[in-house]
């Protein structure tokens, strides 16, 4: 009896490393993906911990066999981020990160097992394990160490890559409304007196070049906000507060429709082809040409203008489709 528990015992043993050694193997072919995306894709700024950037991450088992992995209690022991410059330079790593790896303590952690054809996932964010210190375009990339971040005998599992843009941070004016910062030279944008015609240029062509900044310097979004009239009316029955809040959220849902569109909306060509204006107020009629996949859509935009402190600025403007060609 002594025996079959002992060759039992064995068999036991032999499949769990059997079992261990085919989700290796199976990490080794390719068989396990990791694979991380933005959890609450938005616009980003160069801010604080206070704001965080999640990324989720999931790790997928194709492979026929289990797959086992250990994962910490602080995740930062099982993974690691690496953030790049498009020149190829790399972040530094978070303060807190460096600390809680340099510093001697024990590391909890359980053991995970991912079916075959099934997938586990979890939430990170990404300013934990990196710093920022300026704006500008990067690239984000993960791995997964299965034994844990000391243990250097296993290959971490490579993620795909994500392109992380990071706008400066924002500055509040003192009407509560975002000062625009140039993402070039990081200096306050100033306008300019510049006639109806050039105000309007100006817009559409930081439209093209998908210059956020430039593009809201002449726009007035409480003006475009309140050419709607139920939203007018509901704006004069706030609060200060409240009124404030709908203009920000009224520039705030602007800005993810400029950056998080499918560039539909934006021309590839255009046509200033009459400026009429008087002393207060103007209007700027601009043919726009938007390239589709197999085809040329053309659109008349009738641009509204009020000169105010000896400014032009637009204040509503109206589209009219004008066909098609090829």
């Amino acid at each position: 009896m002594k025996k079959i528990y002992q060759t039992l015992a064995l068999m036991l043993l032999g499949l769990t490393c059997l079992s261990f050694a085919h989700a290796f193997e199976a990490s080794a072919q390719g068989e396990v993906e990791f694979n991380i995306r933005f959890f609450d894709r938005r616009i980003y700024y160069v801010t604080d911990g206070n704001d965080p950037i999640y990324v989720q991450v999931t790790i997928s088992n194709n492979s026929p066999f289990p797959y086992r992995f250990k994962l910490a209690d602080d995740r930062a022991f099982t993974m690691n981020i690496d953030i790049r410059t498009m020149t190829n330079r790399q972040l530094p790593q978070a303060d807190s990160l460096v600390r809680k790896r340099t510093t001697y303590n024990q590391v909890f952690f359980r053991e995970i097992t991912i079916e075959s054809r099934e997938s586990f996932s979890f939430i990170e964010n990404i300013k934990d394990y990196v710093r920022f210190e300026q704006p500008g375009s990067y690239r984000v990339r993960a791995y997964v160490y299965p034994e844990l971040i000391r243990n250097t005998s296993v290959q971490p599992i490579e993620s795909n890559y994500l392109n992380l843009t990071l706008r400066p941070a924002v500055i509040m004016g003192s009407d509560g409304i975002p000062i625009q910062m140039d993402t070039a030279t990081g200096a306050a944008l100033v306008k300019q007196p510049l006639p109806p015609d050039e105000v309007v240029l100006y817009t559409i062509t930081a439209r093209q070049q998908s210059q956020w900044e430039r593009y809201i310097l002449y726009l007035d979004p409480k003006a475009m906000l309140l050419e709607n009239a139920d939203i007018s009316r509901r704006y004069y029955s706030e609060n200060e507060t409240g009124r404030l809040t709908m203009v920000n959220d009224y520039i705030q849902n602007l800005r993810n429709a400029f950056f998080l569109n499918d560039n539909s909306d934006i021309p590839s060509s255009f046509e200033i082809l009459r400026t009429e204006y008087n002393n207060n107020k103007g209007i700027v009629s601009v043919m726009q040409k938007f390239r589709m996949s197999n085809y040329t859509e053309l659109k008349l935009y009738r641009y509204f203008l009020e000169k105010r402190d000896n400014f032009w600025i637009i204040v509503n403007y109206t589209t009219q489709g004008m066909g098609t060609q090829e």
